[in-house]
C-alpha cells in the first residue's frame, strides 16, 4: 500500500489525480478514476452553472469515493463556487486568481487545491490556506511555465509545507517514484489518462498520440493566448504558420457564447470584467484567442479533426504506447513505483 500525505488528506487509495482537463473530463472518466482509487477531477469551464450542478450530482450517482471539481477563477466563477459549496463537493481545485472561498469550503469539511506553475505561487497558495498545491512543470500539457518538474518540485517542496502534487511529464510508476523522491506527495496526470479506454478522446488523436515521440509537441502562445503545449498535427502546424486573425477569433467567441448559453450582453460583460481583473486579466483580443483554442480543441477531441483541431498534450506523450483501462493504468503505475523504489534500495546496498 502506497500511503502519502495526499492519500491521507483526501481519503483516497493511491496518490494519483486526474488532471481537470476541459472538454476531456466527463462524469464517467472522473468517477472511474475515483472508483479505481485515485482522485477524479471534473473541469467546469465548459459548463453553465446549472450544468455544473447536474454533473456533480451525476458523478455522485457513479461513485461514492472522493472527487473534485476544477474552477477557473475568472469573472462569473462566483456562481460556480457557490454551487460547489451548496453541493458540498469534497475537493475544489482552482486555477488563476485568489481563492476567497477557502473558509467556506473548510466549513463543511471540504478541501482546496491550488494549481500553480511557479514555486512562489505555490507558497502563496499554501499561505492563503490551501490544503494542497499542484506544481506544474514545463513538460506539461497546456499551461506549464519555464521551470521543468525536475527543478520545480524540489524548489517548491523546500518552502511549501502542505502536500505538493506534481504535474508535468509523469506517465508511469517511475515518474511517480521520482516525484515522491523530489518532495511531492502524489502526482496529477492528464495526457496519460487521455489515453485510456474510458476517455472520450477521438481515436484519431489517440492514434496520433501513440505514434508521437517526446519531440512531437509545440509550445507557443498562439493556441489559446497563454504559453501552452500541444501535439504536433496538421491543424496545430497550420495555426503556427498562419496565426489567427480577427474574424476567426470573433466567430470562435460566438461559438463559445452559444456553448455557455449566455446572452450577448452577459457574454460581453463577462469579457470586460475579465479584462479588468487585475494582473490575471486578459484583453478581449486574448480572450477571443482563448475561444479559438476552445473551439479547435473540441474539433480534435469530439470530431477527431486533425486538419483543423489541435490537442493539448505533455512531452510525456512520447513514452505512452498503449491504451489500458483506468484501473489497469492506476494499479500498474503504483506497482511500477514500488518496484522502482525497491530497485533503488538494491543500488544503495
Amino acid at each position: 500500500m502506497l500511503k502519502t500525505r495526499m492519500t491521507e488528506l483526501f481519503g483516497i487509495e493511491y496518490p494519483i489525480m486526474l488532471a481537470g482537463m476541459n472538454w476531456i473530463t466527463d462524469t464517467n472518466l472522473v468517477a472511474t478514476v475515483s472508483n479505481a482509487g485515485g482522485l477524479g477531477v471534473f473541469a467546469t469551464a465548459r459548463c453553465t452553472p446549472d450544468e455544473m450542478r447536474e454533473n456533480i450530482r451525476e458523478i455522485r450517482k457513479l461513485t461514492d469515493k472522493p472527487f473534485g471539481v476544477n474552477v477557473i477563477l475568472r469573472p462569473g466563477s462566483e456562481e460556480k463556487i457557490k454551487i460547489a459549496i451548496e453541493e458540498q463537493v469534497p475537493i475544489l481545485n482552482y486555477t488563476l486568481g485568489k481563492p476567497w472561498f477557502i473558509d467556506q469550503i473548510h466549513a463543511y469539511g471540504g478541501k482546496v487545491i491550488g494549481t500553480t506553475a511557479l514555486a512562489k505561487h505555490a507558497a502563496k497558495a499554501a499561505q492563503l490556506g490551501c490544503d494542497a498545491v499542484i506544481v506544474t512543470g514545463h513538460e506539461a500539457a497546456a499551461h506549464g511555465d519555464k521551470a521543468t518538474s525536475m527543478v520545480l518540485i524540489p524548489v517548491a517542496a523546500s518552502t511549501v509545507k502542505v502536500p505538493i502534487i506534481a504535474a508535468g511529464g509523469i506517465y508511469d510508476g517511475r515518474g511517480l517514484a521520482a516525484a515522491l523522491a523530489l518532495g511531492a506527495e502524489g502526482v496529477s496526470m492528464g495526457t496519460r489518462f487521455m489515453l485510456t479506454k474510458e476517455c472520450l478522446l477521438h481515436d484519431n488523436f489517440k492514434n496520433l498520440c501513440l505514434a508521437a515521440t517526446e519531440q512531437d509537441t509545440f509550445y507557443d502562445t498562439i493556441f489559446d493566448g497563454m504559453w501552452s503545449r500541444v501535439l504536433k498535427s496538421k491543424g496545430a502546424e497550420d495555426i503556427q504558420k498562419s496565426r489567427i486573425g480577427p474574424l476567426e477569433r470573433f466567430q470562435a467567441a460566438m461559438k463559445i457564447r452559444k456553448v455557455l448559453n449566455m446572452s450577448y450582453p452577459a457574454f460581453f460583460a463577462m469579457g470586460f470584467k475579465t479584462m479588468m481583473a487585475g494582473e490575471d486579466g486578459a484583453s478581449l483580443w486574448e480572450q477571443a484567442l482563448q475561444a479559438v483554442g476552445a473551439v479547435k480543441s473540441m474539433q480534435a477531441i469530439y470530431e477527431g479533426d486533425t486538419d483543423q483541431g489541435f490537442l493539448f498534450v505533455g512531452q510525456d506523450v512520447g513514452g505512452i504506447r498503449d491504451i489500458p483501462t483506468v484501473k489497469e493504468l492506476i494499479e500498474r503505475t503504483v506497482s511500477e513505483a514500488e518496484q522502482t523504489v525497491a530497485s533503488l534500495k538494491n543500488k544503495f546496498k
